[in-house]
């Protein structure tokens, strides 16, 4: 009967050991916030509690102590903070954040580049970071974050190509990079993917002017076209055969007036005098 209740007391401290947050704060998680808090600004202040007393323990238990911060066994896997009006760079220190699953920092006016770091976020599921004023390439490296679902960038000002790497995460089923300032080929493995990798529309290229590849139309001349070639050549040729014909009306009027002056001196010269 004794080793019965040592047997199940046993196996139900091992369950619920399973669901406990560890015994000490995760320094990694710790870093992540403190340095993501100290590199933006909060002008609304919708981040009031992100304070020290709460970095120093962000999972006391399974819901964290900061605002649109979500934990999983005592680390934090989800973040949120749309729509908070938040500004300046992403701290490339996110990415100590090693359990982050989900990572949503859309409709603020956050500037700077994509950091590259976030390859290192190797669980990331979920990447949205549309509606701010980022800048600069896509970092290929996000092609090291093999469980991307999503990648929603859109409505910043990126510029550069598409990383074709994006095309090797088989899991992705949202891509949208439209309205940004991307130029070059759409690349194959995003535009046309085969097989039972979903498929993206236009929309999720639309707004890039320099833009083109499947789904989109092809590359847009920069060139004139032939009508206006035909149209500036033959205009040119008009205005040339008009200054031509000016020249030459001036030129006789100037020679008449020049022999009729002559021709009057002449006659002058064998009138007799009186």
């Amino acid at each position: 009967m004794i080793m019965k209740f040592f047997n199940f007391t046993l196996i139900f401290l091992i369950l619920m050991s399973a669901f406990l947050p560890p015994s000490t704060p995760d320094p990694d998680d710790q870093s992540c916030l403190t340095k993501l808090f100290e590199s933006m600004e909060d002008p609304n202040h919708n981040l009031m509690n992100w304070t020290q007393p709460n970095f120093a323990n962000p999972c006391p238990g399974s819901l964290s102590n900061l605002a649109g911060a979500t934990c999983n066994n005592g680390r934090i896997y989800k973040l949120s903070l749309s729509n908070f009006s938040l500004r300046g760079p992403i701290s490339p220190y996110i990415s100590n954040c090693t359990n982050l699953q989900s990572l949503d920092l859309s409709n603020n006016s956050f500037t700077g580049s994509i950091p590259t770091e976030l390859q290192y976020l190797v669980n990331l599921a979920v990447l949205k970071l549309s509606s701010n004023r980022l800048s600069g390439p896509i970092p290929p490296s996000l092609a090291m974050c093999v469980y991307l679902n999503v990648i929603d960038l859109h409505d910043n000002a990126l510029t550069g190509t598409i990383p074709p790497q994006l095309g090797s995460l088989v899991r992705l089923s949202v891509f949208d990079v439209s309205d940004n300032r991307l130029s070059g080929p759409i690349p194959a493995s995003l535009g046309n993917r085969t097989g039972n990798l979903p498929r993206f529309n236009a929309s999720s290229y639309s707004g890039n002017k320099d833009l083109y590849g499947y789904p989109l139309g092809p590359m847009k001349s920069k060139g004139l076209s032939v009508v206006a070639i035909v149209g500036i050549g033959l205009g040119s040729g008009l205005l040339s055969l008009m200054l031509s014909f000016t020249v030459v009306c001036i030129w006789l009027r100037v020679t008449d007036r020049k022999m009729a002056a002559e021709q009057e001196g002449k006659i002058t010269q064998l009138m007799p005098e009186y």
